[in-house]
């Protein structure tokens, strides 16, 4: 069965790098027109020539447009983060679901 999967990983990229060719707007694509980069992935697919070359040098790489994308752990700044203890909402809504108070 491990006999199998360094073809099974050349399979896979060489099927992302296709699809992902085939989904990328013309004008992100750089140095060659789209339809030269489709025929270099198929035709060096086997030997990783042309997955390679397009997911290195074909396609303009972009991260998100206000920055790198932060954690839900840093979404809450020291500057308006306060801790539950010390939130008054939160206190009043244990007092609302106490049974023993009335």
């Amino acid at each position: 069965m491990l006999g199998y999967l360094p073809f099974l990983l050349v399979l896979a990229l060489w099927i992302y790098a296709f699809v992902d060719c085939l989904n990328t707007p013309e004008e992100e694509v750089r140095h060659l027109p789209k339809l030269a980069w489709v025929v270099i992935i198929l035709f060096f697919g086997e030997v990783l020539v042309g997955p390679v070359a397009w997911l290195i040098t074909g396609k303009v790489r972009q991260g998100p447009a206000g920055g790198p994308t932060p954690s839900p752990w840093h979404r809450n700044t020291a500057a308006n983060w306060v801790a539950p203890d010390d939130n008054p909402e939160f206190l009043k809504s244990l007092d609302k679901d106490d049974p023993g108070k009335g």
